[in-house]
């Protein structure tokens, strides 16, 4: 392959496993340009990390695409795997390797500073020092104190040139991982709430009936963000009313997340159908159960976790420190009105994601029992990050003002 453009991308396939698919929300801002090959392998790369998405947590969604030394061919590619299996620098190497293609003098682009420690696998920059790299183009620095500018030293160290993409493609890359720099810069997951309404902001009828406001375009989507979770989390009054499952079902996924409920008294009943999914844990946080109670959950596999706050009331910024002991990069909520304004009210959401259904409701539920306010300087004012039709629904992305 000779070509002053790079090819679109091949996904490399998770070991052992089928060719990977998913339905991204992520939206990579950089711009492309024929004229600017650099740009151009460093946004295929940031394709390939996308295409990890619900695959390699803990750890962080990074893609590699390693070219020939005259910026034309490309040689390799890959995105780092399930946690323990090979990272994305690795995956490429073995792409060309198996190919059996050149490697020294080549060119690696990779969305994310190459680690320089052992951890579950070891060093990429090591790997790449092997090869016979020339050159290395990284989109951004790992915020892991474990490399933290390491990796390139190291790599500077042995004579490769290491050199940053551009201020766009860093925040793209940033942006597939918001949940590991949360977790590794504030200690805690990012923290998304999905909300879905009608036009005049209701999310069910005065009887709770919320099924269905938005199409199953909007909620197949809304899989996707569950898949791209950490953890899903929601609260009693949903599983009591509801009786979800709370995992990924709408979209291919290689792995569930972690689901948790806010129950501080464990009202949840062991039958409940969220306790049903295979392989696919379950946490209820606390205030004070009763030991019958929690028995009867931890019978059937749940992991009973105690935090209590005030008011008899779970201590939702315990929960954060909780999930970030667990290795949560990323929290997903799905919840009810009065606990959505609990996490709202606590300061502890990051981003709301928002579908609107052209539909008016009149009468019924809120979408977070807020206030009432006697001012509207007291209402919390969010900024819009992007808007996109899905099926017949909007979908809104807010974040907090910078």
């Amino acid at each position: 392959m000779d070509s002053s453009e790079p090819p679109s991308p091949r996904l490399s396939r998770p070991e052992g496993g089928a060719p990977l698919h998913c339905i991204s929300p992520i939206r990579v801002s950089a711009k492309v340009t024929p004229n600017d090959p650099e740009t151009s392998w460093m946004q295929r790369a940031l394709a390939l990390a996308e295409a990890a998405v619900g695959l390699t947590e803990p750890n962080p969604r990074v893609g590699c695409v390693i070219v020939s030394a005259d910026g034309r061919t490309l040689l390799g590619q890959g995105h780092t795997q399930a946690a323990g299996q090979a990272h994305a620098e690795v995956m490429a190497l073995r792409d060309a390797q198996a190919a059996g293609r050149e490697l020294r003098g080549a060119t690696a682009y990779v969305t994310l500073e190459p680690c320089a420690h052992h951890g579950r696998t070891p060093p990429c920059c090591d790997a790449l020092i092997a090869a016979g790299l020339a050159r290395v183009v990284v989109a951004v620095g790992d915020p892991n104190p474990a490399v933290n500018g390491q990796g390139v030293a190291r790599l500077r160290a042995a004579s490769i040139q290491v050199d940053w993409a551009d201020a766009g493609l860093a925040q793209a890359s940033r942006e597939i991982n918001l949940g590991f720099f949360s977790r590794m810069t504030r200690g805690h997951p990012w923290v998304r709430m999905k909300l879905a309404a009608s036009l005049d902001g209701r999310t069910a009828l005065e009887n709770g009936q919320s099924q269905w406001i938005t199409g199953e375009a909007a909620r197949t989507d809304g899989h996707a963000w569950r898949k791209r979770a950490g953890a899903v989390l929601t609260g009693v009054g949903t599983v009591l009313a509801d009786n979800t499952r709370m995992d990924v079902r709408l979209v291919p996924t290689a792995r569930q997340p972690l689901r948790c409920v806010v129950d501080a008294r464990l009202d949840t009943p062991a039958t409940a159908r969220l306790l049903d999914v295979p392989d696919a844990p379950v946490v209820f946080y606390c205030n004070e159960p009763t030991p019958e109670r929690a028995a009867a959950l931890q019978s059937r596999g749940a992991d009973i976790c105690r935090l209590p706050g005030l008011d008899s009331r779970v201590d939702l910024a315990a929960v954060l420190g909780d999930l970030a002991r667990r290795q949560v990069n990323e929290l997903h909520l799905e919840a009810g009105q009065r606990l959505n304004a609990a996490w709202l009210q606590a300061g502890l959401v990051d981003e709301l994601l928002l579908y609107q259904a052209p539909m008016l409701v009149g009468a019924g539920q809120g979408l977070a029992a807020l206030g009432p306010y006697s001012a509207l300087a007291q209402a919390a004012r969010w900024r819009y990050h992007t808007v996109d039709r899905v099926g017949d629904d909007l979908r809104l992305l807010l974040r907090q003002p910078t």
